[in-house]
């Protein structure tokens, strides 16, 4: 059995009859993993190896661990900065932010890879426009080619660790305010000052070898009046078509508020594959993923399968305790170290 076009979450640090049932559903391709998952490195390691072995073609796992705010594995991993700071270090010197920024990503990368993890869901590629407090520090900077830039050395520390990336919210949700895990965000700025702007991260990052793309569930009305998640508009017409992109698109969360507009779960999901995601998310709502596995009907396309197929994270992953042998790597942690860590956790998706 392939992999299906849903994503889901699991209940606990091991999985349960339900958690095993769901995801054993043809439907369902991968798991996004939260706080609430983890206790150690061995128990995450354990708890990804009972993923992988549900199924023969092994299920993706997933997590947004992008630094600061949003880390979901805290203790016994190490603490990444926010990505703001790497852009404070690019003020004053933007190769050794480079340097710092593919650091990160190696080590990122590797703690991950170590535990079973195949992929997190970063780099953020919003630029900061002072206006998202969603968003924020999570941003490397206000300046698009610096963005650009530190996002394409974290994306060669996160491919020297193993691992894939996955840049988000395409095309841009630093402009807005409202936070689309709560609200229905509305950028109301011309198609030719999002391409400007917001689109150089993106499409620079497209040219260094981007491997996916999450979209924002926010509304951008002089393009198109659907979210750009569900707008064929922005993903098959600007991403794959303007753009170039080939990758995997991934849909945020059809939990969140912004995705609403879309009507049940069920539809959000239509509307999000039809457009062109090749892969949706349910999370933290175990009724919705339910209702979803029972009336979504969907012909995989092959191009699909063969994108997220490709997500799988490096097979010769080295183990968390042997990184802590790895000269590479002790020498990785001795220089981020340095690099200034952001507020506490916020439960975001």
């Amino acid at each position: 059995m392939g992999l299906g076009p849903v994503m889901l979450d699991v209940a606990g640090t091991t999985l349960t009859a339900e958690d095993m049932a769901r995801l054993k559903h043809p439907l369902v391709g991968g798991v996004i993993l939260f706080k609430r998952n983890y206790e150690s490195p061995a128990q995450l390691a354990e708890l990804t190896a009972s993923i992988h072995a549900l199924r023969s073609s092994p299920l993706l796992i997933s997590v947004d661990h992008e630094g600061g705010r949003v880390q979901r594995f805290r203790d016994g991993f190490t603490r990444l900065p926010a990505m703001r700071e790497l852009g404070k270090i690019w003020d004053v010197s933007a190769s050794r932010a480079r340097h710092l920024a593919q650091q990160v990503g190696y080590v990122l990368a590797a703690e991950l890879r170590g535990s079973g993890v195949d992929f997190s869901f970063t780099p953020v590629l919003d630029v900061d426009h002072e206006n998202s407090g969603v968003i924020g520090d999570r941003a490397f900077h206000s300046n698009p080619q610096a963005i650009a830039e530190l996002a394409h050395a974290l994306l060669l520390g996160l491919k020297q660790g193993g691992m894939h990336s996955v840049g988000k919210h395409f095309p841009g949700h630093g402009f807005v305010a409202a936070d689309s895990h709560l609200a229905i965000p509305v950028d109301e700025r011309e198609f030719v000052d999002i391409e400007f702007c917001d689109l150089v991260p993106f499409r620079q990052m497209i040219d260094f070898g981007l491997t996916a793309v999450m979209p924002a569930h926010v509304i951008y009305p002089k393009v198109d009046s659907r979210p750009a998640g569900f707008s064929p508009v922005w993903l098959k017409d600007v991403l794959r078509g303007q753009l170039g992109f080939e990758g995997c698109i991934f849909s945020d969360d059809l939990s969140m508020e912004g995705a609403t507009v879309a009507g049940s779960i069920v539809q959000r999901a239509s509307a999000a594959l039809n457009a062109g995601c090749d892969m949706v998310l349910v999370c933290n709502n175990s009724q919705s993923a339910d209702e979803l596995l029972a009336g979504l009907h969907w012909d995989m396309p092959v191009t699909s399968r063969a994108r997220i197929v490709q997500m799988r994270g490096a097979a010769h992953a080295v183990t968390m305790p042997k990184l802590h042998e790895d000269p590479q790597f002790l020498k990785a942690l001795q220089e981020i170290a340095v690099i200034g860590v952001s507020s506490p956790e916020l439960p975001l998706v």
